[in-house]
């Protein structure tokens, strides 16, 4: 270890045993590895702790050396926030994957922080009740990182983000010390919400360890429908009578360019057009009831019926089987994936208020191909919620490298546009390293000042995942 005393890193090998670490060129690269490609770590150790009691003599023994730790979840991240520099330690919690309860009876779920998504959601289903979060890595991420990050994914609209779907953690703290604040409350007004400070704070403030989970019923039912529509306008209007005629029932309504479509249905394998109908613009959407008795078909076939007439649809068809259902959702999901086979796309993870979703897209597109002429817009999702994924791909007769260059440049004009319009530059997938910068510029001086007393309060040292979401200066790390 060149950067690393040796006694720390002995006092961690004796602690954790042969299972708890490596240094192996191998295990080290694929976690130092960010899963977009934007940056690189370049830790010398990673650590795999077993229990919380290991997470929090690991973190002493750091901290009585001043080294600083990075937390990493499933390293599904999009922004840098679970990468580590030479002179920092990784820490995975992958061993500390139990889902430790259901409760039938208080609808929770507890569980440690290196549970896979699929994990809690699978088990949750086999006492016939759900965990609703559902992003398109379930089967990798664990949800100490959905934590970490306030995860959100397609049922936002419905059940809301992971802040909302968690009642309790347990954390372990820059010192070393352990909060147990695993709780089945639904309501506790006994003083600041310590929870809501570590959820979404990216590992910065403390090791997320276990959480107590919300659990609802299992659907019963499930109607989904694949929509062409005239514009995003449209899409919008329908949403709010989608939500008056159906009772909010609807769990999912995602928006989706002509451009999204056809990279999915080309380049994925195995994936069917769900309409014959040219459109601009398509909308997913999915409702469904946990009532014993339901029809919600007839209830779709009813809205959309009326949006036709009205003028907010032009074309749709139902699912009428699983699978049929299941090619409409993997044509929404393989849209990140289908991105990379048309080149270089630059990548906005904004939200805006439902009602200003349509003006963003316009103002955007017209922008981005003022910047850079022949760009091609790739928008899509979680309209429901006004999450875009505003993403461009690259001019067709451009160079990827040169393409790329211009991501500040094009993300500065869209995130211009999204602060007029009183949205957010990151919805769901965090701050990290890659807008630290531009949340301090652009946050309201009052809340970034906040921000860094927190962090200064809670990690004095500025040991746990420094330089991420928030910076102050420290000689070392």
């Amino acid at each position: 270890m060149s950067f690393l005393p040796d006694a720390a890193i002995d006092q961690l090998k004796d602690l954790l045993g042969p299972k708890g670490f490596s240094m192996e060129s191998d295990v080290l690269a694929a976690h130092n590895a960010e899963a977009r490609g934007k940056f690189e770590g370049h830790a010398e150790i990673i650590l795999f702790p077993a229990s919380t009691e290991e997470v929090a003599k690991a973190v002493a023994i750091c901290a009585a050396h001043d080294i600083a730790i990075v937390p990493q979840g499933g390293n599904t991240g999009r922004c840098g926030g679970a990468v580590a520099d030479s002179k920092q330690v990784l820490i995975n919690l992958k061993r500390m994957n139990r889902v430790i309860e259901i409760d039938e009876r208080d609808f929770t779920a507890t569980v440690e922080a290196g549970a896979i998504l699929q994990t809690i959601q699978e088990a949750a289903e086999k006492h016939d009740l759900l965990f609703p979060l559902s992003l398109g890595a379930e089967g990798t991420c664990q949800i100490g990182g959905n934590l970490a990050t306030n995860a959100g994914g397609l049922n936002v609209i419905r059940y809301g983000n992971a802040r909302d779907l968690c009642l309790g953690l347990e954390v372990v703290l820059p010192d070393g010390t352990v909060w147990n604040g695993l709780s089945k409350l639904r309501k506790d007004n006994t003083g600041y919400d310590l929870r809501d400070l570590f959820i979404g704070a990216e590992g910065t403030l403390g090791i997320i360890t276990k959480a107590t989970l919300k659990l609802f019923a299992q659907p019963k039912h499930i109607a989904t429908a694949w929509i062409a529509v005239p514009s995003p306008e449209c899409a919008i209007d329908l949403l709010a009578l989608a939500r008056r005629h159906t009772g909010d029932a609807i769990a999912a309504f995602e928006l989706i360019s002509s451009f999204a479509h056809d990279l999915s249905v080309t380049y994925l394998k195995g994936l069917t057009r769900p309409l014959a109908t040219k459109t601009n613009w398509h909308v997913l959407i999915e409702l469904t009831s946990s009532r014993p008795k339901d029809d919600l078909e007839t209830l779709l076939v009813d809205l959309l019926a009326q949006a036709v007439e009205i003028g907010l649809a032009t074309d749709a068809t139902l699912a009428q089987s699983e699978a049929q259902r299941k090619n409409l959702w993997a044509i929404r999901e393989g849209i990140p994936e289908a991105q990379g086979y048309e080149g270089g796309s630059i990548k906005h993870d904004v939200s805006v208020p439902v009602s200003k979703v349509a003006e963003l897209l316009k103002r955007g597109m017209s922008s981005a191909d003022a910047l850079i002429p022949g760009i091609r817009p790739c928008p899509f999702g979680h309209v429901g919620d006004g999450n875009i994924h505003f993403n461009f791909t690259q001019p067709a007769t451009m160079d990827k490298q040169a393409y790329l260059a211009q991501w500040e440049s094009l993300n500065s004009v869209i995130h211009d546009i999204v602060a007029e319009l009183g949205g957010s530059i990151s919805a769901e997938h965090g701050i990290g390293q890659l807008k630290r910068d531009e949340l301090a510029l652009r946050a309201d001086p009052v809340k970034m000042r906040l921000l860094k007393k927190i962090k200064k309060v809670l990690d004095v040292e500025n040991l746990l995942n420094p330089d991420k979401v928030v910076s102050f200066e420290h000689p070392d790390h």
